[in-house]
């Protein structure tokens, strides 16, 4: 499509986000039951799936609305080592068996999301400690080995894709690697233990790194190297998974372009992890020294709803983004949302308390004009 077509196009969806604004969504649509489906609309293009806690699927509104627009589920946190693995002896499975029975009877897939966890705040104090001081390499080692091993054997008959190591790069002013247990034990032998053992248990998955803002300049390169450096001491990285958390007006299209375009070049696919546009821009919260923190704590701006002028942004903001995911689809594995509906959405809750509309679905479990924008353009450019 030419770049005229498309700023034609992104015209005509943003009226139409206007007209369903003005006359609301019931009207244009009717009463009857929207039978429209975003997996449908996606089609063979890539995966669309979403993350959900282990809570949602079993609420039969949430259900339903899973199995009319998704593929494939991530666990939200379930699966995190802290929460399947909270001591070394102590596996609790529960929660992650019935995630994982709930995609089975529904014939979907999984995403095992996380095998490994590189931060300190996320690892629990066992696996960084031996005998009352800190892990040697080899015990470390073993020991994400063994959890590896058990997880991945549990659950491959129903994980197609594996988030196999989460937020291991330095962010600026650090090193290539976060300081964490991890690097300062093993350097880059953690990642190349982890993603050969999820191999050897699930030959067939799609294993997956997984990390945040990695198209942008300065964390882009690290990724880039990072790659390098672990697919050259043998960790079969598949695909990096780029989380996705954008923020309204952030203009990333050009570096996202720019990212797809390298990982292309190294072999890597792309997996859009965990989508969503927070309309509430939560930037300044970390900006000069964190000085903006108190007023932010009381600015919630949108709580009685977007304004028209917000969600016409959101919406060319979403159909650029999926303009952009159809035009890589050769490389694009999965484009999955974080949090089912805006009711459920983190962004209500991180880094402050504000009502926040960041996805396709409102809180009433009803399609948006975003939702109306983005199956517009998918059936347009099938």
């Amino acid at each position: 499509m030419s770049v005229s077509n498309f700023g034609f196009r992104l015209n005509c969806l943003n009226a139409m986000a206007m007209l369903i604004l003005t006359v609301g969504a019931a009207a244009v649509h009717g009463q009857e039951p929207d039978s429209r489906s975003l997996k449908d609309a996606v089609a063979s293009r890539f995966k669309i799936g979403v993350g959900v806690s282990h809570q949602v699927v079993q609420n039969a509104d949430d259900a339903a609305l899973i199995r009319q627009h998704f593929q494939i589920l991530t666990p939200e946190n379930c699966m995190k080592p802290q929460g399947i693995h909270p001591e070394e002896e102590r596996w609790n499975f529960g929660p992650t068996d019935a995630f994982a029975d709930f995609v089975r009877e529904n014939d979907l897939e999984m995403v095992g999301h996380c095998l490994v966890w590189a931060k300190d705040d996320r690892t629990d104090q066992w696996m960084m400690e031996e005998d009352g001081q800190p892990v040697s390499r080899e015990k470390l080692l073993q020991r994400i080995q063994n959890h590896v091993d058990v997880v991945v054997e549990r659950y491959a008959d129903v994980s197609t894709h594996w988030d196999v190591v989460n937020e291991a790069i330095g962010d600026s002013g650090d090193g290539l690697l976060r300081d964490s247990v991890y690097s300062r034990t093993t350097g880059i032998d953690f990642i190349v233990t982890a993603f050969q053992a999820a191999r050897a248990k699930d030959p067939d998955a799609l294993l997956i790194y997984n990390d945040y803002n990695g198209h942008k300049p300065g964390k882009r390169e690290k990724l880039i190297e990072f790659l390098k450096q672990a697919k050259a001491k043998g960790a079969p990285i598949d695909a990096y998974g780029m989380q996705g958390h954008f923020e309204l007006g952030d203009n990333s299209l050009d570096e996202l372009r720019t990212t797809f375009d390298q990982l292309r070049e190294l072999g890597v696919q792309v997996v859009v992890s965990e989508l969503d546009i927070d309309i509430v821009r939560r930037g300044r919260w970390w900006a000069d020294g964190n000085a903006h923190r108190e007023e932010l704590k009381s600015f919630d701006p949108y709580k009685d709803g977007m304004p028209a002028e917000i969600e016409a942004e959101m919406v060319q903001q979403y159909v650029a983004l999926f303009q952009l995911f159809d035009e890589y689809q050769d490389i694009i594995a999965r484009v999955s949302f974080w949090n089912l509906h805006d009711g459920q959405s983190w962004l209500n809750y991180f880094p402050w308390n504000r009502v926040n509309h960041p996805l396709l679905f409102d809180r009433q479990r009803q399609p948006k004009p975003a939702f109306d924008a983005v199956i517009e353009l998918l059936n347009q450019s099938e």
